[in-house]
């Protein structure tokens, strides 16, 4: 059953640190077993979701090393991906470049019984495109003023659609980005763009500030996730997402385990198996 919902706060200031990071450390043990009580609750929401047909999108947006793909890692690692589909679209293509900039998102907007996820969306024109000069400031004008009536258009058609903004302070993104760069596993992390928008803090908070302005509202609102604190910012924004959606535990019939079936003459095979060698 979804849970009351609850108030988040504004984006708090530009360079000092959230409120969350100034709390006791959340130990990875008491991490654990939270998110294992919200793992059992996406469950009940992916079952819910397939019994209703219902349609839900949910973005994540947010400041580079924010932690977006943190959080959309631990909402699906235990579902299934039929029902929770990830879009982390690539830069258009030629061709996707001369269409309604809208349109390739479209596509891959949900059925009935489906939950899509976004991994950064439409408002890229927003945020990165803007900034980074890949369209006009006018283009990114236009998008902002035709967004909401877009996204109530969505909503009309019986979607949920449910925005997070992921934010971070000025002193955790540059630490996030120097362990990117001092650790083998987290390289790939790194692109040309991340290091960019390091640079251009300040050109992503006008951008954020203006989208913000335009596109929250009552029927789309953003929700703003504190996120210096990685723990606590994966188990606020999924208590959070399963605030805003009205599912219901779906009765189903005790699961029986049944007995194996006889050998029947059955031999275990001859064939020489190559077997992976036992190096642990």
């Amino acid at each position: 059953m979804a849970k009351q919902q609850t108030e988040v706060n504004p984006v708090n200031n530009e360079s000092g640190a959230h409120g969350s990071s100034k709390e006791a450390k959340l130990t990875r043990a008491k991490f654990e077993d939270e998110l294992k009580k919200l793992h059992v609750e996406l469950v009940k929401l992916q079952q819910w979701v397939k019994h209703s047909g219902a349609k839900i999108v949910i973005l994540f947006e947010g400041r580079d090393a924010a932690g977006k793909g943190g959080v959309i890692q631990r909402i699906t690692e235990r579902v299934s991906p039929r029902v929770f589909r990830v879009v982390a679209l690539p830069a258009p293509t030629e061709r996707e470049k001369s269409q309604m900039y809208i349109q390739r998102y479209i596509a891959h907007l949900p059925a009935a019984g489906e939950i899509v996820i976004f991994d950064r969306s439409w408002y890229n024109r927003a945020l990165v495109e803007r900034v980074m000069g890949f369209c006009t400031k006018e283009e990114a004008r236009y998008f902002l003023k035709n967004c909401p009536p877009i996204e109530e258009g969505f909503v009309h058609t019986g979607i949920i659609l449910i925005k997070y903004w992921f934010e971070v302070s000025q002193q955790e993104q540059t630490r996030r980005f120097l362990a990117r760069i001092n650790d083998g596993r987290k390289i790939w992390k790194l692109s040309p763009m991340d290091l960019e928008s390091h640079r251009r803090w300040y050109d992503y908070s006008r951008a954020r500030d203006e989208m913000m302005a335009a596109t929250d509202n009552e029927t789309t609102p953003w929700y703003v996730v504190d996120a210096d604190d990685k723990r606590r910012a994966r188990l606020n924004c999924i208590t959070h997402l399963l605030s805003l959606i009205p599912y219901e535990e779906v009765p189903r019939k005790k699961v029986k385990l049944p007995k194996r079936q006889k050998p029947n003459g059955y031999q275990p095979s001859s064939h020489p198996f190559r077997r992976v060698p036992t190096a642990y």
